[in-house]
């Protein structure tokens, strides 16, 4: 039991050696507020959202990087905080391209918008994340009057370059999530800061395309972007996400067992996420388990087993038909030629349990050691 204390909102709560002001308040379910902050990554205090007041600091202490210290008396949301959070907010809507529902209410216009988006959102007219994007909760909860500050356009165009991942710097809030997620998470290294001052952008080494670049499209910076900086391709002006479910699955492609949320929509996958606090991956996903969820609708696959005929010519079975022949033809093999005649390879596409079912059925069954794991995929 912890013999430090530190007061929260009046609260007296305990703290562990090390714990930042933010650790202790989200451990007592005390919301603060925060854009930059990523999980397992160091905190940066960039964004100055999650700023706090302390009793005789000089001035509001950014939350996720301030240290728990004994005695310490915070406040979260006194009259100073909300301000100090407000103008952020402000300042952050004001740079660059951030066309959701916020500015667009200033107008008068909530109504239409809604319509408009209902109808179709294929347009630049609304963000691609509209509905799913923290700075727009953000707003919202501290009732945000955008179109206060005079509005930055960002000179970067937008980068369509690769089949996976559009980046849009014109929404980018310079937060640093994505480069954590990418050098301190997925341990990649593909992107950093780039440029100073007005010009600053996340930039790939040589601040080439992603494409050109040491990126492995592994996705990790799309779902840690809080804004529509960084979108799925695939899902753009396409997800929304009070169409669509979530279901929790297992990714299909290997067997270390990544947990997946699919985002279904009229029956469809069309975007995937990881569970964030799911094991083993813990939110991450490679290339395959992230963006690699549409060939399930593809129309060259096959949907009934097929059996060649003595002419060459394959026809439709049954799979008891389908079975039944590859049964009788490995016991002939058997009969004919002994157990080691016979070689099996499982996919690395299999979960672990159908690979382990299958040396089962070589060495039980079939009596024959030869089985091996293909790598490839």
């Amino acid at each position: 039991m912890s013999d430090q204390f530190i007061t929260i909102n009046g609260l007296e709560l305990p703290f562990k050696a090390g714990q930042t002001i933010l650790d202790v308040a989200r451990e007592n379910n005390i919301p603060i507020p925060t854009l930059c902050h990523l999980k397992d990554a160091t905190p940066t205090g960039s964004c100055r959202v999650c700023v706090v007041e302390v009793k005789g600091a000089r001035s509001l202490l950014a939350s996720c990087t301030t240290p728990a210290v004994k005695g310490m008396d915070v406040k979260t949301e006194s009259a100073q905080v909300i301000q100090a959070r407000k103008t952020v907010i402000e300042l952050l809507l004001s740079s660059g391209n951030h066309n959701c529902a916020i500015s667009g209410s200033n107008k008068g216009s909530w109504e239409n918008l809604q319509l408009r988006a209902n109808a179709g959102d294929g347009s630049q007219e609304l963000c691609p994340v509209w509905g799913d994007c923290r700075l727009q909760e953000l707003a919202y909860q501290y009732q945000v009057n955008a179109g206060r500050y005079e509005h930055t356009e960002i000179p970067y165009p937008l980068e369509l370059k690769n089949p996976l991942i559009v980046r849009d710097f014109s929404r980018c809030i310079r937060c640093g999530r994505c480069v954590q997620a990418c050098n301190e998470v997925q341990v990649n290294q593909a992107i950093s800061y780039g440029y100073r001052g007005y010009d600053s952008k996340i930039v790939t080494g040589g601040d080439r395309p992603l494409i050109e670049s040491d990126c492995v499209f592994c996705g990790e910076c799309v779902q840690a972007c809080p804004v529509g900086a960084l979108v799925e391709k695939k899902a753009r002006y396409v997800w929304r996400p009070w169409k669509s479910q979530k279901v929790r699955t297992t990714c299909p492609y290997c067997g270390v067992g990544c947990q997946q949320w699919l985002h279904v929509q009229d029956g469809k996958i069309v975007k995937v996420t990881g569970v964030e606090e799911g094991a083993p991956n813990k939110g991450r996903l490679c290339i395959k388990g992230r963006f690699g969820y549409d060939f399930i609708y593809s129309e060259d696959r096959l949907k009934t087993p097929l059996i060649r005929e003595k002419n060459g010519e394959f026809r439709e079975a049954s799979w008891d038909e389908a079975l039944d022949l590859v049964a009788d033809k490995f016991k002939q093999i058997i009969d004919e030629s002994g157990p080691d005649a016979l070689a099996g390879v499982s996919c690395a596409r299999s979960i672990n349990e159908d690979s382990y079912f299958m040396q089962k059925l070589f060495r039980a069954v079939f009596k024959t050691n030869n089985i091996d794991h293909c790598a490839r995929t």
